[in-house]
């Protein structure tokens, strides 16, 4: 059961029960199955393991205590998390979870399965050694870009606007952080890859709310320019005269003073550049305020019924306006990591798809903050994975060409999969025309 929240004059709010709809039979067994064939996965890779024992590094070694590495047996831990997976597998197909049940039984399915699969790799020829802090702060930074364009689309979507264009405004924010970061220094560049963003956000709001141009077709349209426009710049501009033009500094790691010491989540999440700091922010502040607060409860009866919403005296144009061009500020924060927060320089096409796996991994997280966080987690990892894989040299080679997929495929697998049925704001992609 879940809730659901409508207006009444005044900002009043009023709460209904939501009675979850059971899972079809089909749906229900289909899962179970997945799971199921994870958990045969799992005992095949403990079957195929070379080495005996697989380590993960656990510590970076400027905690106020070493961790030590956990070390596991590779064969048993594969047998034991397959069996797992067999039994929770059958308990889906037979009974079923219920919808949160089941998202919360997916990660930790994902989690077993994935430590099933990392230990496997590890036993290869080139040494069984995992820095898994490592691996889990590359998540981090492979997702910082994804979960700024999530937070873009969560504004514009839950407004009502449908943001195809996250690529097209990351892409903005990330040339305008190079170039203008070279001139201007690296807070310069952030602040010009925030108006940047912000103008792609405002010609989204422009053509999509005042001139009622399809929103889909006008995401599209808008990747196309910024790709196209960026391109020309730099061929003509940045990179005859990269020394000048094309050479930003970058953020160096921030440590938090005694924060930054604590073991696992110190080096992980408190020695982050300013930009990921500035991420934490925003995922806090706007997961709040669009829950618990006033401006969050109008922007989500705008996305809803904007006509209810007008009635009680909500003006939805204005709040329509006001959340696609902050919505495209922040994407355009996120192209400003790619290029001030890790790379260094801008090239053409930097993104690579980054906006709209961003979209996915908002669909993923049904439109909430929180949920986009984990999703975008899940394919930075997927990043992540790819040089893992190439760097252990697991007992069964993978082709490079699988690898490079990993991202993509983690993202039809877990839209198509795992999300199921799920129901964008009531109003999204609707343009509203006040009568």
């Amino acid at each position: 059961m879940s809730t659901a929240a409508t207006t009444r004059p005044g900002d009043e709010v009023v709460i209904h029960r939501v009675v979850e709809k059971p899972m079809s039979t089909r749906r229900r067994v289909g899962i179970g199955v997945a799971i199921s064939v994870l958990g045969l996965l799992s005992l095949l890779l403990g079957h195929n393991a070379q080495a005996h024992d697989a380590r993960f590094d656990l510590s970076q070694g400027s905690e106020f205590f070493h961790v030590p590495d956990l070390v596991l047996p590779v064969a048993a831990t594969a047998y034991v998390i397959g069996i797992i997976l067999l039994a929770v597998g059958a308990y889906q197909a037979v009974r079923g979870f219920r919808p949160r049940g089941l998202r919360i039984a997916g990660t930790g399915i994902g989690a077993l399965f994935m430590l099933a699969f990392l230990s496997w790799a590890a036993s290869g020829g080139k040494g069984s050694t995992i820095d898994l802090l490592g691996v889990l702060e590359n998540t981090l930074a492979l997702a910082a870009p994804l979960i700024l364009g999530a937070l873009a689309g969560v504004l514009c979507e839950r407004s009502g606007v449908i943001n195809v264009a996250i690529e097209g405004q990351m892409l903005a924010g990330a040339w305008a952080g190079a170039m203008f970061g070279t001139l201007m220094g690296r807070f310069g560049g952030v602040l010009t890859a925030l108006v940047a963003g912000a103008l792609m956000g405002w010609l989204l709001a422009v053509f999509a709310i005042r001139y009622l141009v399809n929103q889909v077709v006008l995401g599209v349209v808008l990747n196309a320019l910024s790709l196209g426009l960026t391109g020309f710049i730099y061929d003509a501009i940045m990179q005859p005269n990269a020394n000048t033009m094309n050479t930003p500094q970058v953020f160096q790691p921030l440590q938090i003073p005694v924060l930054s010491k604590l073991p696992l989540v110190g080096p992980l999440i408190f020695d982050q550049n300013i930009i990921v700091y500035l991420m934490y922010a925003l995922v806090i502040l706007i997961q709040w305020g669009l829950f618990h607060s006033r401006w969050g409860l109008r922007t989500r009866a705008v996305g809803e019924h904007p006509k209810a919403a007008d009635t009680v005296g909500i003006n939805v144009l204005r709040v329509r306006y006001v959340n696609v061009i902050l919505g495209g500020a922040i994407a355009g924060l996120g192209g400003a990591f790619m290029t001030l927060g890790s790379v260094g320089s801008f090239t053409k096409g930097i993104t690579s798809g980054n906006g709209f796996i961003a979209l996915a991994a908002l669909i993923f997280g049904r439109w909430s903050p929180k949920g986009a966080v984990a999703a975008s987690l899940l394919f930075g990892f997927a990043y992540e994975l790819q040089t893992l894989l190439s760097l252990v040299a697991p007992p069964v080679a993978i082709p490079s060409y699988f690898l490079a997929m990993l991202p993509y495929l983690a993202t039809i697998f877990a839209v198509a999969g795992l999300v199921g049925k799920v129901r964008a704001p009531g109003a999204d992609g609707e343009p509203y025309v006040k009568e």
